[in-house]
């Protein structure tokens, strides 16, 4: 998603790519999925593992559970701070015209997400079969 954002602006900065949701609304659909899954929204599979490493550190040393929360929120905090410097905003007047999204952009984006989705519906892949 940084690469088609890069493809578009040539630059690598955030602010300057504010405002996309505005001309690429599919892709503000896709940055949106990406971060709520970064993010560890319920069902999706990295919930699922941020609860194993959290219970597993907290077993470790109880101490930890407040490191490995302050990451959590952080994670999250950049995650929604990233999606609104990209997608929301005035559209930059620097940009005079940009290119639509590509059929191949939306494949790689499903090409990345289906493993996830794959991995949701059966987490046992991964994880063993559970007893």
């Amino acid at each position: 998603l940084a690469n088609t954002n890069y493809e578009r602006t040539h630059s690598r900065t955030l602010l300057l790519a504010r405002g996309l949701q505005l001309m690429l609304p599919l892709m503000a659909a896709w940055w949106l999925l990406a971060n709520l899954m970064n993010m560890a929204l319920p069902p999706t599979i990295n919930l699922t593992g941020e609860l194993l490493i959290i219970t597993s550190m907290y077993n470790w040393s109880p101490l930890t559970i407040m490191l490995t929360g302050a990451g959590t929120l952080l994670t999250a905090a950049y995650s929604l701070h990233m999606f609104l410097m990209t997608q929301r905003g005035k559209f930059p007047r620097h940009i005079i015209k940009m290119n639509p999204t590509y059929t191949r952009e939306h494949l790689l984006m499903t090409l990345h997400i289906l493993p996830l989705l794959m991995l949701l519906m059966k987490p046992e892949l991964v994880m063993g079969p559970l007893s």
